[in-house]
């Protein structure tokens, strides 16, 4: 072998083991399969500007897209902390539950739906934004959370769902009387990372920052909002209960069907 190709296998051999072995870094959505370096390319076309070359939510755009009300700033990859999850609190997300947040974006925030992207593309940049945590080489997610049929919105329903809201769990610290996100704690709130985070406001349309149905507003209860100040209700919502809550915020969305059937 020539000093040239010695050399130069050397220099390749290098390259390779100082390249993370995150490449390995695969996704997996139903029939789809991720992978992270064609996700690397997609991310830094589309994601870098706002979270940043290290994944850590430092982007050149970041300090853009914090608005005067605490709007969060974009996400920070790198703790494996999620707040959109189908999984219990404490747990890392189901590479389905990143994809669904890529492709609905959160509402409220800066953060937009991808769905322009193809599915492949989109299982691609799960891939990648994977990479950023050690938490998903060394964990497993936990079982998803189960969801029960939906039980009917009953003036019945509503009405223990308000009792719940406003006296046993006390919602309304936080998310105001009339859930308009400003309660007497919500000046007190912020995220993992020291970020002021106002609490959400239920008249703000027909969306939540985790969905839109009302299984998705039920997943919330139970799993929390990981990173946030909004706490997993596994403990005490028992049988119906998240239903009937379910139901009671419905009302408070103007445009909802729920809301149309109290007025």
């Amino acid at each position: 072998m020539t000093p040239h190709k010695i050399i130069a296998r050397f220099v390749l051999g290098a390259a390779l083991a100082a390249a993370p072995a995150a490449w390995a870094q695969q996704s997996h959505i139903g029939s789809l399969t991720g992978d992270a370096h064609t996700g690397q390319q997609l991310y830094r076309r589309y994601c870098v500007g706002c979270h940043g070359p290290k994944g850590d939510g430092k982007g050149e755009n970041a300090p853009y897209v914090v608005g005067p009300l605490g709007d969060p700033p974009p996400r920070n990859f790198t703790t494996g902390t999620y707040k959109c999850r189908s999984t219990p609190s404490g747990s890392i997300p189901y590479d389905s539950d990143i994809f669904d947040t890529i492709s609905r974006g959160v509402h409220t925030t800066y953060m937009p739906s991808w769905r322009a992207l193809t599915p492949h593309q989109r299982a691609d940049l799960v891939a990648y934004v994977k990479t950023f945590s050690s938490r998903f080489k060394n964990e497993k997610p936990d079982a998803a959370i189960p969801i029960p049929a939906e039980t009917a919105s009953t003036t019945d329903s509503v009405a223990r769902g308000k009792e719940l809201y406003q006296n046993t769990l006390k919602c309304g610290e936080c998310h105001g009387a009339t859930g308009h996100g400003d309660g007497p704690s919500a000046p007190t709130l912020f995220d993992n990372l020291g970020n002021k985070l106002p609490p959400y406001d239920f008249t703000s349309g027909l969306r939540f920052k985790c969905g839109e149905t009302n299984q998705d507003l039920y997943r919330i209860f139970l799993s929390g909002l990981d990173g946030t100040a909004m706490p997993s209700y596994a403990d005490f919502l028992k049988g119906d209960q998240a239903w009937d809550l379910v139901h009671y915020l419905r009302t408070l969305q103007i445009n909802s069907p729920t809301a149309r059937k109290q007025q």
